[in-house]
């Protein structure tokens, strides 16, 4: 076996899978002390390198696309430190990490696992249920349907629509963003009938909006990832392309008839709204004319 153990976590590869176990030293992101031990079958991997620097280097573990449904969900966007493949190597110990990087390689190359994208995912995701309570409200999953509830600070047009349950078969996608510290996040659930809204996560009653606490908000990853897991491979979707960086957008336009059923029905949401007072004369007209302009 070729393990190395270092502060910021532990990896060892036993000729079939590597086992990422994250460090328990304050300085590994909660984000991976969250996420817990990964176990990544050797024919998800594409390549490992060992990038060596002056005082510490960094193990990377490179997937292929679509094998992890967290780096579909996260489309690459976590940042360096939460990003579980990565592995800071004290330069004492580079030598176990060049061992390790050559030892997976070796096997990669002996079981002559193919680069092109995985038609399945081949990494099973975070288990269920799970809830993360960020700052626009708390969203737990079951792996049958998603739930939010939203926070005394959410945009009053969420308060007022109440929880908001949404079921894995009316999802197309998962759509994320991290808070950045300087621009704020989102975690959008896009289901058939919203599929072409362009509100703004801070007014979309099924996104949330990141602008808190930047360490609690990069948990959403983790329901972001368990119910990408559950959605059918993006290889099945007829003409979808699968790509690390951006995230599978594309799905097929409901017919005519359903687009006009939705907008109707959505209209009529806002009408109540307005006329039970929740939203005022400028915010039905802004609304409005944003759900119009998506139709």
């Amino acid at each position: 076996m070729a393990e190395i153990i270092q502060r910021d976590g532990t990896w060892a590869f036993d000729g079939s899978t590597v086992r990422i176990t994250p460090g328990l030293h304050r300085s590994v992101p909660l984000f991976r002390q969250t996420y817990g031990e990964i176990t990544v079958p050797l024919e998800a991997v594409s390549g490992i390198v060992y990038e060596p620097e002056r005082k510490r280097g960094r193990l990377r573990l490179r997937l292929r696309e679509g094998s992890d449904p967290l780096l579909q969900a996260t489309g690459g966007r976590l940042p360096d430190a939460a990003d579980p493949y990565r592995l800071t190597v004290d330069v004492d110990r580079s030598g176990v990490a060049e061992y390790v990087a050559e030892e997976v390689r070796r096997a990669l190359l002996l079981d002559q696992i193919p680069k092109e994208p995985a038609r399945t995912y081949l990494l099973a995701g975070p288990p269920v249920p799970v809830s993360v309570r960020s700052s626009d409200g708390t969203v737990s999953f079951d792996g049958a349907q998603v739930r939010i509830d939203w926070s005394d600070t959410s945009d009053r047009v969420k308060r007022a629509t109440g929880p908001r349950i949404i079921a894995v078969g009316d999802l197309v996608q998962v759509e994320w963003l991290p808070n950045s510290g300087y621009e704020d996040g989102f975690l959008r659930f896009v289901t058939r009938e919203t599929v072409f809204s362009k509100l703004p996560p801070e007014k979309d009653p099924y996104a949330l909006d990141l602008w808190g606490s930047t360490r609690r908000d990069l948990l959403t990853a983790l329901v972001a990832a368990a119910v990408t897991a559950r959605l059918p491979h993006p290889s099945t979707r007829t003409g979808e392309h699968v790509d690390r960086e951006r995230p599978a957008l594309t799905a097929a336009a409901p017919p005519a008839s359903d687009r006009h059923d939705v907008l109707l029905r959505r209209l009529r949401e806002l009408g109540e709204l307005h006329r039970a007072g929740v939203l005022t004369d400028e915010e039905f007209a802004l609304t409005k004319a944003a759900v119009l302009r998506d139709f």
